[in-house]
């Protein structure tokens, strides 16, 4: 659930002959990996509970601590890939990554095992813009919209399978490893990618821009500062750090938008380009984009803990039950570009609209329902809420990079591209609080209702940020002088 956008410098492979084919397979494998491991892990949450005896905010940071590291490195990542060579960077990463996999898979207490989580969203930072960036360089015309339809479709079926896959690694309780699978289940694949590597052509910038490692370091800084609070301050009581911490991350990310100023007034190459938030319709556009993305990872890790935790269902079972929200997401993703281009920005509307009212209709059900909730009477809600994610998500960012010249597009599609991991974070740490606070305030109910009362406490922030992404949309479509 991710976009098919260009993080780098655009490039030239020095010989057009037949299309890497072969070499695709293995980016495919890449984007399949990484997308896999954002959502394996909401049905493996009761086991980890239970089995290293995680709190709530700690769940939080094993699913954010991912997104988090994944989005502040992405437009790092893929300005390595520039410099230093795409493949070389997919191998590093890869490399990376199945080594991160395996510290998860052996983590021996939580704290570990969030820290070898950030580890594995860094080194999916630097796999992951060469899969989309060695997609455009080596592929042409008909041939590259085949190669990022099938991306698409990948990533799209990485999600059910995280669902899915992930959850019978967890019942099956393979060689007793539980939740353990789900991650050492990336050892043969990353290493069966790295192997099969060669296959894909080398490919770098023309030009090697030297990466601002200060502004690498501010923006990662200011992030942190601001999300960790929202994930750890509610299960520790608001001690002071977290109240003092976002307010100095502001401080951080204010110094850093005058840092990139001088650098882009200087004429030298700016890790964001600030410039590009001049432009309204692209700040609006960003704005969607984070409120989408913050809905996203919020809702399965809320909905794994009612249906698991709450309701006592095993993982594999969740996982069949979120299995219709991806193949919904799925289809609609394959029908919105050609309703979106006869219709334009109102038909996003209206795949927003959707959105929300069916979000709406799944807390009705499940506050109406209390303890005695069905999971399988919320499967034809689950199915409109993937399918109104699947509409909006891609057509959103293709709309949102209109805005934006071309020779600013890979600039514009890394910032994109980083607000989506960036957003998914800060939704887990606004919803947690929402979740953990209602659990706290109902221990006089049965321990499904507990969970029932959290649950919908929890998404009243996914319906009022659906709201407002209807909202921003019906002002994007009036003030865009054409349609996109």
């Amino acid at each position: 659930m991710s976009s098919t956008s260009c993080f780098t410098i655009p490039s030239q492979r020095p010989s057009r002959g037949t299309p890497p084919w072969a070499g695709l397979s293995v980016l495919l494998l890449a984007g399949f990996v990484t997308i896999f491991d954002l959502f394996v892990v909401n049905v493996a949450i009761p086991s980890i509970q239970t089995r290293l005896g995680a709190n709530f905010a700690q769940i939080g940071l094993i699913v954010a601590g991912y997104e988090l590291a994944f989005g502040v490195m992405l437009i790092t990542g893929g300005r390595l890939g520039d410099m230093f060579g795409r493949r070389r960077l997919f191998i590093t990463g890869m490399a990376g990554f199945t080594l991160a996999s395996a510290f998860c898979g052996l983590a021996p207490g939580t704290g570990y095992l969030i820290c070898a989580r950030v580890l594995q969203g860094l080194a999916a930072a630097l796999l992951f813009p060469q899969v989309y960036a060695s997609i455009l360089v080596n592929f042409e015309d008909n041939d590259r919209r085949k190669a990022f339809g099938l991306l698409g479709m990948t990533l799209g079926l990485a999600a059910i399978a995280g669902q899915v896959l992930g959850g019978w690694l967890v019942h099956a309780d393979l060689f007793g490893l539980s939740w353990r699978s789900i991650f050492l289940i990336n050892l043969p694949i990353g290493a069966l990618a790295i192997l099969a590597a060669r296959s894909i052509p080398e490919s770098r910038a023309p030009q090697r821009p030297l990466l601002d490692w200060p502004g690498v370091l501010l923006v990662s800084c200011g992030l942190v500062l601001i999300l960790a609070p929202l994930i750890e301050g509610p299960v520790q009581g608001w001690p002071d750090w977290s109240r003092w911490a976002p307010g100095i991350g502001l401080a951080i990310l204010i110094l850093f938008y005058r840092q990139q100023e001088k650098r882009r007034i200087a004429g030298k190459w700016p890790l964001v380009d600030m410039s590009l938030m001049a432009n309204s319709h692209f700040s609006l556009g960003t704005m969607l984009v984070l409120l989408v993305y913050s809905t996203s990872s919020s809702f399965f890790l809320c909905f794994a803990l009612l249906i698991q935790t709450g309701l006592g269902l095993d993982a594999f079972h969740a996982g069949s039950i979120f299995a219709p929200c991806s193949v919904g997401f799925m289809l609609a993703s394959l029908a919105a570009p050609r309703l979106v281009a006869r219709w334009g920005t109102y038909s996003l509307f209206i795949g927003a609209l959707t959105y929300a009212v069916f979000i709406a209709i799944m807390i009705f059900q499940v506050w109406m329902s209390g303890s005695e909730l069905k999971p399988v009477q919320l499967i034809p809600a689950l199915i409109m809420v993937g399918a109104g994610q699947g509409y909006i998500m891609t057509p959103l960012l293709n709309l949102v990079l209109s805005f934006v010249e071309e020779a600013e597009s890979g600039m514009a599609s890394g910032v994109i591209s980083t607000v989506q991991q960036i957003g998914a974070a800060l939704g887990v740490g606004v919803v947690g609080i929402l979740f953990n606070g209602a659990l706290s305030k109902t221990t006089h109910l049965p321990h499904a209702g507990q969970y029932a009362s959290a649950f919908v406490a929890g998404m009243l922030y996914n319906l009022a940020a659906s709201a407002v992404i209807c909202l921003s949309l019906l002002i994007l479509k009036k003030t865009q002088p054409t349609e996109s």
